[in-house]
This record gives C-alpha cells, structure tokens and sequence, in this order.
C-alpha cells in the first residue's frame, strides 16, 4: 500500500499549513512576512550584497497602488500588500517556469491567496478592477527591478513589462536591505493597514 506525499508545511509559528486545503485559521502575519523576507525575487540573480526579497517588493508594489488609485480603501492597500502572499510557502517562480508547470501552480496559488484574505478581513477574490490596478503596480516594480537590480536595459524592460509612468515611480527607489530588516518592515506596514482597515 502506497503512502500518500506529505502535502502539509510546517511553520515556524507551530501551524500546520495544508497546501491542498489552506485553512485562514493556519495563517500567521509572522509566517509570511519571515518567509518573503527570505524568498528572492529573480531568483536570485540580483546586483548587490542581499537579495531582493519578495518582501521587499511587496513593500514597492503597496507603495506603488497608492499612488495608482490614491482613493483607494486602505482594504486594497493591504491586498496589494499581500499580492504575493503565498510565495511564503511555495516559493517565487519565475515566469517561464509558471508556464512550464501549468495551470497546477496558479490553482495553488489561488487557493493559498483566498485563505491569506480571508484571514486578514479581506474577500477571497480581490475584485477585477482592483486585481488589475496592483497588477499594473507589480509590472511597474518589475522594471523598476529589472533596470535597477536585474541587468535589463531599459528597452527589454519595457518590451517585457510595459512602459511605467515615470511619475509613478518618483521618489521610490529598490531597497536592498538584510532579510531580518526586511521582514520587519513588512511586519510593521501590515499592521499599520490593518489597523486602519
């Protein structure tokens, strides 16, 4: 008799995380914000002394909504927040390899997304428009990533992720920072919106 694969991670906070069947109840804000700090965007391949941690782009990406919908409810603010929430556990995959693996791997993400809203006092699906308003803030911190930390000129930015609003864009910059400061940050923006939420 076959065993089945073990499809459950274990949390540093001590939850149990089922993959196939995320509960909100399993979700910790301290899971997430230590296991972004520690996933690295690009896999890696970054100029400086650290990764760029997903953490860190998630920051940007927050950031970034503002300034696209400043009108926005502080809800969305903290739903772009946790955009990539579910990379806390499954990693940070690149592109090509999202479409190599198929349509498996955004099934799990999606699932892992519904349970992190739900946890937090969101809806399990972000509504369409607002999707669309934190994708357009996560492609402007692609090419942000891309030109800054990445090696892509700007043209191969642009033919990759769009052409950015540069005004968009003013005043921000690409943080490198240790994984302990990163986490941190996230762990402090989190509950600032939170507890305006």
């Amino acid at each position: 008799m076959a065993t089945q694969a073990r499809a459950w991670q274990r949390m540093l906070s001590g939850r149990r995380l089922d993959l196939l069947d995320p509960t909100p109840v399993d979700i910790e804000i301290e899971d997430i914000a230590h296991g972004l700090a520690f996933v690295a965007r690009w896999n890696g391949q970054t100029r400086g002394d650290f990764a760029y941690s997903v953490a860190e782009h998630s920051l940007l990406v927050e950031e970034l909504f503002g300034k696209i919908a400043p009108k926005a409810p502080v809800k969305w603010r903290l739903a772009a927040l946790l955009h990539d929430a579910p990379e806390y556990v499954i990693g940070d995959m690149i592109s090509p390899v999202k479409s190599a693996v198929g349509p498996g791997y955004g099934a799990l993400d999606d699932r892992l997304a519904a349970a992190i809203h739900i946890r937090f006092g969101l809806p399990a699906t972000v509504p369409k428009t607002v999707k669309q308003q934190i994708k357009k803030a996560d492609k402007i911190s692609a090419w942000m990533e891309a030109t800054q930390i990445a090696g892509f000129s700007e043209a191969e930015a642009t033919k990759f992720f769009g052409r950015p609003n540069k005004a968009v864009m003013e005043g921000l910059e690409i943080k490198l920072r240790p994984p302990v400061e990163a986490r941190r940050a996230y762990l402090v923006r989190h509950k600032e919106l939170l507890a305006s939420v």
